[in-house]
């Protein structure tokens, strides 16, 4: 009877129900809930969240500072998508920063070694990275490059 009673339930959800977010909270098919066993032994069904974003996170290494995942608001506040765009097939070239550059990456993958050092920094796609005016370094773009750029 009690089976009855969750389908009967389900059946009188008006249809303007069905039109608005899910319920919090775990979730349960009913025929999962018609067996005793079940119901003892089921775990929620896990949700999927869709439209959100990674949580950002800012690295300084080398005196580059890449924040990874910045939220949009932040780059319509920068204006990013106003910014001039340049790009690049797969290569490898020297480079030096005559002024600070801040850059976001739309797609491409790149390891930077700036001179002096024997490590190197990486980064790519969705990433908003900064350079410091004076350094030099290398680009290693192992993924084809298209970001936005500003130099200050």
């Amino acid at each position: 009877m009690a089976n009855l009673a969750i389908i009967n339930q389900a059946a009188a959800i008006p249809a303007s129900y069905h039109n608005t977010a899910p319920p919090k909270g775990p979730r349960y098919s009913a025929s999962l809930l018609s067996s005793p066993f079940a119901r003892a032994n089921c775990k929620p069904i896990p949700r999927l969240s869709f439209g959100t974003r990674a949580e950002t996170m800012t690295t300084e290494k080398m005196g580059i500072k890449i924040e990874r995942n910045p939220p949009e608001s932040k780059l319509t506040e920068l204006g990013v998508r106003q910014w001039p765009k340049w790009g690049c097939p797969p290569s490898k070239f020297p480079w030096t920063y005559d002024a600070k550059e801040t850059c976001y990456l739309l797609k491409g993958k790149v390891k930077v070694y700036p001179d002096k050092h024997q490590d190197f920094v990486e980064f790519g796609a969705g990433d908003l990275v900064e350079f410091p005016k004076g350094m030099k370094c290398t680009w290693d773009v192992s993924e084809a490059v298209d970001k936005h750029y500003n130099f200050e």
